[in-house]
């Protein structure tokens, strides 16, 4: 699992990320947890991979809310529902490691992200990288977020187009200036390439980085983002730049130290990663549902219009005016969660749904699953953000709604996020309906991150 020399940039600082882990369980020590292992080798991975919505239904109606299963390479234990959420995201007693769980999918092209640490590291380091994400910065990057957006929009003006390549540039572009402080052109479009191929690789069916597959595509851009970010570092550290790579390079500890060269690479390959791919499905997820439900769109309209003129975007200070649009991405984020499913590694043994489950199995948990329990919502199926209202919202289980996870690796970045999404959909609604054809019906594919297959044929007609 440990990435080759050329690309485990973050072996010095940590030591080879396996040393402390867990040895594997041995397959026998799930025997009692009710299941299926699937096919020789390959288990249930290509049945996730293909529909993972269906995956899950199947098990759960065949098994019940807790079962073993075998994807990814090894045996598993799925336990789904809120309160599955709360023990393992909460996690109380600290039973769950992160890194541990996301590390086999991440560790060979996104080692040492802030999701890939647990506890006290994770603590210290979440809390260096807070900084970045204060009001003072956010509102510097939601004047660059508007500008780039009411450009980008202009261009989309008039335009029948697929909707989810077309978003996916613009974030990468956004990302490029809000976080690393770019403009847009070839600089930016180098980078963006290296993430994208590193995304793809991450859950490549190879796991080594050879020649012609998508992990040594995946490997060449990591390495030439890691030469990227740190001949970069001791220029921001010294500069006054607002992007958000700046404000990680100047950022001190509790003991009033920077962070090394080598975190702060690993930090911003996983934030940009992070950051573009989760708002693209979002976005992508929303526009869908604004153009089946085309009376959405006149009602958000009408709660933007009264916070700012159409087509001038809106101020980080008045996002918080724009509450029906934030229900509507809540909405849009339980329907079609950007992450499925989360993945931990159990450190002790715990028990959970009337099973002992031993120390070393790989958990998951599953937003995507939850927010489709019709416990929890009526008529899961309907958009209704009206679900989110407070006195709705009041009375559901707090952790029956998680798509930014919870607990101490709740997404650092959910604000930015919802800027994000409230000043896109501003500039579009306010000036624009957004169109599709009647009866069009795209099939999604889920993991690892949700997307239109056909990639989401849209019209933007102007008002």
């Amino acid at each position: 699992m440990n990435a080759p020399a050329k690309i485990a940039f973050s072996e010095a600082r940590f030591g080879p990320d396996t040393r402390h882990w867990l040895p594997l369980n041995p397959n026998s020590a799930l025997d009692h947890i009710p299941g299926e292992d699937g096919y020789p080798v390959i288990g249930n991975t290509l049945e996730q991979l293909g529909d993972y919505p269906a995956f899950s239904r199947r098990m759960v109606a065949k098994y019940g809310h807790v079962f073993r299963n075998h994807s990814m390479g090894g045996r598993s234990v799925g336990m789904y529902g809120p309160d599955a959420n709360e023990l393992v995201m909460f996690d109380r007693d600290k039973i769950f490691s992160s890194e541990q769980g996301w590390g086999p999918v991440l560790n060979l092209l996104f080692p040492r992200g802030l999701m890939l640490m647990d506890f006290e590291k994770h603590r210290a380091d979440r809390k260096v990288l807070s900084v970045a994400f204060k009001p003072e910065p956010m509102r510097h990057y939601a004047d660059s977020l508007n500008a780039g957006i009411k450009d980008r929009i202009g261009q989309w003006s008039g335009k029948t187009f697929k909707f989810y390549p077309a978003i996916k540039k613009l974030t990468l572009d956004l990302a490029a200036t809000s976080f690393l402080g770019i403009p847009f052109g070839p600089e930016a479009d180098k980078v963006n390439k290296a993430f994208v191929d590193m995304v793809q690789a991450s859950i490549g069916i190879v796991r080594v980085p050879l020649p012609f597959t998508a992990m040594g595509r995946g490997a060449k851009g990591r390495a030439y983002l890691v030469e990227y970010f740190a001949r970069m570092v001791p220029e921001r550290r010294e500069g006054e730049g607002e992007d958000i790579f700046s404000q990680i390079c100047r950022a001190r500890d509790d003991n009033g130290e920077h962070l090394s060269v080598g975190a702060i690479v690993d930090h911003m390959n996983f934030l940009m990663m992070a950051a573009h791919d989760t708002i693209t499905s979002s976005v992508t997820t929303l526009v869908w549902q604004l153009a089946k439900h085309p009376e959405w769109q006149d009602k958000l309209r009408e709660e933007m219009l009264a916070v700012s003129p159409a087509g001038e975007g809106v101020g980080h200070n008045s996002l918080g005016e724009l509450e029906l649009t934030e229900w509507a991405f809540k909405e849009a984020l339980r329907l079609v969660p950007p992450v499925p499913s989360f993945p931990r590694r159990a450190l002790k043994d715990f028990e959970f749904g009337g099973y002992r489950i031993p120390a070393g199995t790989i958990v998951g948990v599953s937003p995507g699953f939850t927010h489709m329990m019709e416990e929890h919502w009526p008529e899961p199926e309907i958009f209704d953000p009206m679900r989110f209202s407070p006195e709705v919202a009041r009375a559901r289980h707090k952790y029956a709604w998680v798509p930014f996870g919870g607990g101490a690796h709740m997404c650092l970045g959910l604000h930015f996020a919802y800027m994000q999404a409230k000043i896109f959909f501003h500039h579009v609604i306010t000036t624009h309906r957004i169109v599709v054809a009647e009866g069009y019906d795209p099939q999604w594919l889920i993991l690892p991150i949700p997307r239109p297959k056909d990639g989401l044929t849209v019209s933007f007609v102007p008002l």
